[in-house]
This record gives C-alpha cells, sequence and structure tokens, in this order.
C-alpha cells in the first residue's frame, strides 16, 4: 500500500479509536453516577426504617444497648420467599463508631437460605448491633457468615427491657427485625455478609475495610447528602465516643 494511502487509514483508525475510548470513558461515568445515586438511595432506606424503629413507642431499641454497639448495620426491605427451601437477599449500610460520632456508611450485601418448615414470602427490616471489636473484626473479611455459637442473639425491645440479659451480654451480635409481610420459619442464622465494593468504590474511592477502619480519611462534607444521612440519624439516639 502507497504511503499516501497508508496514512488516511491510520488517521482514521487513530480517530475511530479516540471515539471508542471518548464513548467508553462516558458509559463508565453514567454507571458510576448510576451506582452513587443508588446507594444514596439505599442510604436513606436505612436511615429511615432505623428511625421508625427506634421512634416505635416503647418498641424500640432499647438506649443503654445501642450506647455499647460498636458498630450498627441496617438491611431495609430484605426480601425473603420460599417453600420448604427459603432464601433471602438485601442490601444494606454500616456504621462504625468512631471519634465524635459515626463513621461514613459502608454498603454491604445480605444473603443466605434456609431449610424448614416455611410458606410464603415477605420484606423485612435488619438492624444488627456489633457489641465488640470481634464482632467488627468478622465484617472487615471479604464474606462473613453470622450465627455461630454464641454469636449471635435476637435483641430486646423497649427502653430498657431485657437489655442486660446474659444472652444479650454474651453476644457479639444483637440482631432485630421488622416484617412487612407474612412468613413462617424466619430465622438469621446462616445469613452472609459481605461488602458491596462496587458502590463503595463508587461513592469514596475505596473499599468497605478502608471505610470501617478508617485508614484513609473521608471527607463527610463532600459526601453526596443522601449517604451522609445514615451516619447523622444514628447520632440522634447515639453520640458516645468511641
Amino acid at each position: 500500500m502507497k504511503p499516501s494511502v497508508l496514512k488516511p487509514a491510520l488517521m482514521s483508525a487513530l480517530a475511530l479509536a479516540l471515539l471508542l475510548g471518548l464513548l467508553g470513558a462516558a458509559s463508565a461515568q453514567d454507571k458510576n453516577r448510576k451506582r452513587i445515586k443508588e446507594a444514596a438511595s439505599q442510604s436513606q432506606k436505612a436511615a429511615k426504617a432505623f428511625n421508625d424503629i427506634m421512634s416505635a413507642p416503647d418498641k424500640g431499641i432499647p438506649r443503654d444497648l445501642l450506647a455499647r454497639a460498636e458498630a450498627v448495620a441496617v438491611f431495609p426491605d430484605v426480601i425473603k420467599a420460599g417453600f420448604i427451601v427459603g432464601g433471602r437477599g438485601g442490601r444494606g449500610v454500616i456504621s462504625r463508631r468512631v471519634r465524635g460520632g459515626w463513621s461514613a456508611p459502608a454498603f454491604f450485601n445480605l444473603g443466605g437460605g434456609s431449610i424448614g418448615l416455611q410458606i410464603g414470602a415477605s420484606s423485612t427490616d435488619f438492624v444488627l448491633l456489633f457489641m465488640n471489636q470481634e464482632a467488627i473484626k468478622g465484617l472487615l473479611e471479604d464474606k462473613f457468615e453470622i450465627g455461630g455459637e454464641g454469636s449471635i442473639a435476637a435483641g430486646p425491645v423497649g427502653r430498657t427491657a431485657g437489655a442486660s440479659t446474659n444472652a444479650t451480654l454474651d453476644a457479639g451480635i444483637i440482631s432485630y427485625s421488622r416484617s412487612k409481610g407474612l412468613f413462617a420459619g424466619l430465622e438469621l442464622k446462616g445469613t452472609v455478609i459481605n461488602p458491596d465494593n462496587n458502590d463503595n468504590e463508587a461513592v469514596y474511592g475505596m473499599k468497605a475495610d478502608d471505610i470501617l477502619t478508617g485508614r484513609r480519611k473521608i471527607d463527610m462534607k463532600r459526601m453526596p447528602p443522601g449517604v451522609r444521612i445514615f451516619p447523622q440519624t444514628l447520632a440522634r439516639y447515639s453520640m458516645r465516643s468511641r
């Protein structure tokens, strides 16, 4: 091929490659913006669920129990459905105590299955209180299964009702649920929590363990308002310093 013919062809190929690169970058930015929007919505749902539970007259999480929690997870609208063999799945956020309040929320997924006598479907809000450093340590793993022997207990409700029971004191995780539908055989043991680092990286540019350990600083003021509402909601009910 003559140089006079090769040069225009090469320029056309370079122009096409540049165009495709620009289109790819624009598509990636659109996906990132969508993830940030969805993450903000998830944080808002979690904040609302927690506020609704705490606002219920004499039926919320005891304040003295919440004051001892080192981290709080809220998974709103977890879907569970099944017939003999069941499963559940949902998304939520977790904030850890930091100096002066609560950390930026890290995004997590919740899933699991169960076998037993069950029929129906439901949408449930889950609240998990992580009561010690050992419980939090599990969150920093890629996959954390809750429900080991003595590691989780059903939480008491009311202002102080049952907050000092032995089961509660011995448990690393205290669990609460609020069902919006009918379901039989609801059981939290065997549930797996793992980081949704696609959302974490879209919002913060870092993974869940960086967020919860504080290894990298996050400017709370630059956080999307919809995301920031979750730690702000927790602070309304508990402001103990770490």
